[in-house]
């Protein structure tokens, strides 16, 4: 249930839903829960008068700790769901109130526990999701009128709200389980707890290699880019030209073009070496030399200093690559194909003799799982883009040489492939399938912190619940029966 929930909870959710209000300790000031869903209040307009008037208040679902959750709230995550295609097969009201109820909790308890989030980086957050949404949609003026907010100023007060709410939760989540690890023998004894019947099936598999070769680009079109880009730079320092407008025209960046080539960005941004180096040596107001990383030669323009954060914006221009280089390299490809299957080495020695990407060919050309960092790819969850290029591939096969165009804007290249190994969808072993169990096991152990964290902390901390919510069958006992 709650994997389904939080599959669900999206950015669009958080973005359009401020599902969170501080309740005060004063006890002048206490909520009377068990009616909050009919409450209303009576305003006095001054000392001197009795007239009054009388509001209608949004009805309360439930409070935890210092966080009251609406009546709407819940109402508003259906909704939300429903609009993003979110299956509502599994997911209740009831369930969907326990899921706040769970994140307030986490983020009630960061408070008390000093886990701290600051103000600069809840704003640089929300800065971040405004610029994803106007790449998005358009303008500031357009995402305000889709998210229904009169301006920008109470936007930003609602995102910097559930930014911080968000946060604060999962780094409480984050403390419990860090420190959480599983043994050899608890795996095991996971592993033999699960009856035969019941063990888990894992999907067909595959074992993938490759050699890869990257096509170079001349040093008369590398010299080419390096001039246009000085010459940009120096159209902004001594003409004052604006280096967004410059970014649109120019850059090939295709994450931040449309954005001027803006980006926000710390030292734990996953940005190459260079490009971080380079940004981090700037000052405020400065603008790089042409430097060159894996996707071509960039120029950077500091806009911002925050800390250790910085607001910069970037041109990348790639230099272009001749087809006689594409249809050289692709030749070299062909060959070192026949080779292998000629039996002068295995395909082992030739990634470690021929290919160009460090990251593989130092493991006989071997690709690891970026989801756990194993050697399997379960077919059913492979990215589209490597299942496309595998799934012709027969045993004991190498492709012919394979175009592959890098999304984030860097060069072609070519490689050919081969499958190592396959699997055949089985039920778990555990010889076969130890990381799969050893991940299995731990998250079992992280859930089992979990609860047990949580059904102490609901003891410790105050938590009501409306009337109307009292037959919700909870996943915790957000009752204290």
């Amino acid at each position: 249930m709650n994997k389904l929930i939080k599959t669900g909870f999206s950015f669009l959710f958080l973005m359009g839903t401020l599902n969170a209000q501080e309740v005060k300790n004063d006890p002048d000031t206490t909520v009377d829960v068990q009616e909050a869903n009919v409450a209303e209040a009576v305003v006095t307009k001054n000392d001197s008068v009795s007239a009054f008037k009388k509001i209608k208040l949004d009805g309360i679902a439930a409070v935890v700790g210092d966080y009251v959750i609406l009546e709407s709230d819940i109402e508003k995550t259906l909704i939300d769901l429903k609009s993003q295609g979110a299956s509502m097969a599994d997911i209740t009201r009831c369930g969907l109130l326990g899921k706040l109820m769970e994140d307030r909790l986490y983020a009630h308890q960061a408070v008390q526990d000093s886990i701290l989030v600051s103000d600069d980086e809840v704003n640089a957050t929300g800065d971040r999701q405004i610029q994803q949404l106007v790449s998005q949609i358009g303008s500031i003026e357009k995402v305000l009128k889709y998210y229904k907010k009169e301006d920008e100023a109470s936007f930003r007060e609602d995102l910097f709200k559930i930014n911080k709410l968000r946060m604060l939760s999962e780094k409480m989540q984050n403390k419990i389980v860090s420190e959480i690890e599983i043994t050899p023998e608890e795996v095991r004894q996971f592993f033999n707890n699960i009856p035969v019947d019941e063990r888990p099936v894992f999907g067909a598999e595959l074992e993938i290699a490759q050699i890869v070769k990257e096509p170079k680009a001349s040093e008369e079109e590398k010299q080419k880019v390096i001039d246009k880009l000085n010459e940009i730079k120096a159209d902004v320092e001594d003409n004052g030209a604006s280096f967004s407008v410059k970014a649109i025209l120019y850059s090939q960046d295709p994450g931040s073009k449309s954005n001027g080539g803006f980006y926000s960005m710390t030292r734990q941004t996953p940005f190459v070496k260079e490009f971080k180096d380079v940004a981090f040596s700037l000052r405020e107001g400065e603008i790089s030399d042409p430097f060159e990383t894996p996707f071509g030669y960039h120029i950077i323009y500091v806009e911002k200093v925050r800390g250790q954060e910085l607001d910069l914006r970037h041109i990348l221009i790639s230099p272009e690559v001749s087809q006689k280089a594409m249809d050289d390299v692709r030749k070299e490809l062909d060959s070192i194909r026949q080779k292998v299957l000629d039996g002068e080495f295995t395909f082992a020695e030739a990634a470690l003799n021929f290919s160009d990407e460090k990251e593989t060919k130092y493991d006989g050309g071997l690709l690891r799982n970026p989801s756990d960092y194993s050697s399997r790819f379960e077919l059913t969850k492979m990215e589209p883009a490597l299942y496309n290029q595998v799934r012709n591939i027969k045993d004991n096969e190498i492709s012919r040489p394979i175009l592959e165009n890098d999304p984030r804007g860097g060069a072609a290249k070519y490689k050919i492939m081969k499958i190592t190994n396959r699997y055949d969808e089985h039920v778990a072993d555990f010889a076969k399938d130890y990381i799969k169990i050893q991940e299995l096991a731990l998250r079992d152990k992280q859930f089992k912190a979990i609860k047990k964290w949580m059904d102490k902390h609901i003891q410790d901390t105050y938590v009501s619940v409306n009337a109307a919510n009292k037959d919700c069958n909870f996943a915790n006992n957000w009752l204290k029966d």
